[in-house]
């Protein structure tokens, strides 16, 4: 993967606002790689523990990261409701980055 992909995401994902989420392919889109999403997850496998990846998920709001109880958690405090690693009202608290930036 090119550093420079992985360094994009990881500055479009710090911008993500506290109780909003985003999708992995609209990061890819918003670096430029609309058919990147996967990619966008595998840069997401390591990350530093007050990075915000729990704000990605995928385009129907599930949360499909090996972690996902502790993402779960924290997109709670966050005010985010989740039920059964699905974001509710996902529409509502989706943030896209190509619009909001």
């Amino acid at each position: 993967m090119n550093e420079l992909f992985k360094k994009q995401v990881f500055e479009i994902i710090m911008l993500i606002p506290t109780g909003r989420v985003t999708s992995y392919g609209a990061i890819a889109k918003a670096v430029g790689y609309p058919n990147h999403a996967r990619q966008v997850g595998n840069a997401l496998r390591n990350y530093d523990q007050d990075f915000p990846a729990h704000r990605v998920c995928n385009s129907s709001g599930r949360i499909t990261a090996s972690c996902q109880r502790d993402f779960m958690g924290k997109l709670k405090i966050e005010g985010v409701e989740v039920k059964e690693a699905k974001i509710q009202n996902f529409k509502k608290v989706f943030w896209n980055p190509l619009e909001e930036l």
